[in-house]
């Protein structure tokens, strides 16, 4: 076992295929597939699962991998501390619902973190792709909420892809609102006073269950709603329509402008919102920075 073939598993995984990591690798195909294999006889099992759809992690795969990743980041610190080789550029991938302080934080990250060369990934998506996102190492961290009404079936999926929640601040619903809005003025908010105004909420593709919405209440029925897939989207139609989404409370002025308030909701509900990671393994640097980054923004 060798570090440059832990180096092109973990290249595997980050660019979805063999031939991808072959490019960007600059080796061919070929060498890398063998390189692989190679690797995998050695351990005893198959770290990719291969079909006519492509490559995927096995279970026995996912977990060497945390190990990998580990072996591989502190191998790249010996090699720059005492062989004076220049360090490789950062990698760090983190998948989130779409929230305002999770940008806030990895502003944070690059201007405290970010050396000359890196490589990082913010993804704002869907609720069921951010489980897989960490699940399959494509993310190292995911950032989403959980209530009385997802939680059986959000940890349910956790605990089959041995991914652990943990908890960041619990929050009281909001809407979020144009400054213009009539109902801008009010300390709190009814949802019967909601009725008049375009609801908006986030697009959750295939997987369009109630469990997997990004806004709490998913269940009730609006006589005006707009499903979107961006915040920015999201953001533009709450002034030009006067409409309202549900959410933390939480929001960043420096990054959103003063166009959008939270203004709190007359509902007993609470929102649970946290990070999820493979259980058991420790973060990278970038990832721990990142926790840390978090939590300040959401303390601000």
């Amino acid at each position: 076992m060798t570090i440059q073939q832990l180096k092109y598993a973990i290249a595997i995984v980050k660019h979805g295929s063999m031939n991808e990591a072959a490019r960007r690798l600059f080796v061919s195909q070929p060498s890398l597939s063998n390189a692989i294999k190679e690797l995998e006889d050695e351990l005893g099992f198959a770290i990719f699962e291969r079909s006519n759809k492509g490559i995927r992690l096995s279970g026995d795969g996912a977990e060497f991998l945390r190990y990998a990743r580990q072996v591989v980041e502190q191998a790249e610190l010996l090699e720059s501390r005492y062989l004076n080789k220049k360090p490789s550029p950062q990698h760090f991938s983190v998948s989130t619902q779409h929230y305002a302080f999770a940008v806030n934080a990895f502003v944070s990250l690059v201007q405290e973190h970010g050396q000359e060369e890196y490589e990082l990934s913010l993804r704002e998506t869907k609720t069921y792709d951010i489980i897989e996102d960490v699940k399959s190492f494509r993310s190292e961290l995911g950032i989403l909420y959980l209530n009385e009404f997802n939680e059986k079936v959000i940890e349910k999926l956790l605990r089959a892809a041995n991914l652990q929640f943990h908890t960041l601040f619990v929050a009281r619903p909001h809407i979020f609102i144009s400054v213009h809005n009539p109902l801008a003025k009010q300390s709190i908010v009814t949802i019967d006073q909601l009725s008049r105004y375009p609801y908006l909420f986030f697009e959750q593709g295939e997987y369009n269950s109630f469990h997997f919405s990004e806004e709490i209440l998913s269940t009730m029925t609006h006589p005006k709603s707009i499903r979107v897939s961006d915040r920015a989207t999201l953001f533009n139609l709450l002034i030009g329509l006067n409409g309202y989404t549900i959410s933390t409370g939480v929001l960043s002025a420096d990054l959103n402008g003063n166009e959008i308030i939270p203004v709190p909701l007359d509902c007993e509900e609470t929102i649970r919102v946290g990070w999820i990671a493979h259980r058991n393994s420790s973060l990278s640097t970038l990832g721990a920075a990142y926790v840390e980054c978090l939590k300040r923004a959401i303390a601000q």
